[in-house]
């Protein structure tokens, strides 16, 4: 079922032209899609800017342009990280690696894992789309913050629930994060549109991929040139 936004649609044309002036910008001058996305998708869920964004950057940033920014196109598998240059080459690569039997993907601006997270999409095509994207990590991301009432654990539990990769995704994010973590107001109850894993269970997962395998995403690996077409 679609979500019904809480802001009428004259509401979001007039944020996505305040957005436009404020994001940074790509190395072709346009709007950085997924700081667009999440500055929405943080106002829409109630959780802290910085943090989303951080953690968009921490999965993953790359220069743009000079400047570190996230990457809507981009796409994990199996601890290999790589940019696209379009989002038609990354679904392109996505659809044939899940269409090949692999789920272990990480997918989109906040690297969505496709194992835990792709029955929340209707298609793969939408779990590319910048806010799409950014929606549901905010979704997940407050659900987090509700066991916990921290946003940093929250934001370490949004990456793996094993101990140590969750105090080292939250080392990483505190490099990343500028301004106030504390969020405006409390974000609302939302209902999980899957089951959280309990923590410490038999194949429990980490919030992006299990737990014995969790890494911080494309970060693992080399930062190249950028791939497809």
């Amino acid at each position: 079922m679609t979500r019904r936004l809480p802001f009428p649609r004259r509401a979001h044309s007039l944020i996505a032209l305040v957005l436009m002036v404020i994001s940074p910008m790509t190395a072709k001058g346009q709007p950085n899609p997924c700081d667009q996305a999440a500055q929405i998708a943080a106002s829409e869920f109630g959780v802290p800017l910085p943090v989303l964004r951080a953690i968009a950057l921490a999965e993953t940033g790359r220069n743009i342009g000079g400047q570190h920014q996230p990457w809507p196109w981009a796409v994990n598998q199996g601890g290999a990280g790589r940019w696209f240059e379009s989002r038609a080459a990354a679904l392109a690569h996505a659809q044939a690696a899940v269409e090949g039997g692999v789920s272990n993907i990480d997918i989109g601006c906040f690297q969505l894992n496709h194992r835990w997270h792709g029955s929340a999409f209707a298609t793969l095509d939408q779990m590319f789309d910048p806010l799409a994207n950014a929606r549901h990590a905010a979704r997940f991301l407050a659900q987090l913050h509700g066991e916990s009432g921290d946003w940093m654990v929250a934001a370490g539990h949004y990456h793996s629930r094993t101990p140590q990769l969750s105090e080292a995704y939250r080392t990483r994010l505190a490099t990343l994060i500028t301004g106030p973590i504390a969020a405006p107001t409390e974000p609302p109850r939302i209902a999980s549109p899957y089951p959280l894993l309990i923590p410490g269970a038999p194949g429990a997962a980490g919030s992006l991929v299990p737990g014995g395998q969790a890494g911080v995403a494309l970060l693992r690996a080399p930062v190249g040139r950028l791939i497809g077409g």
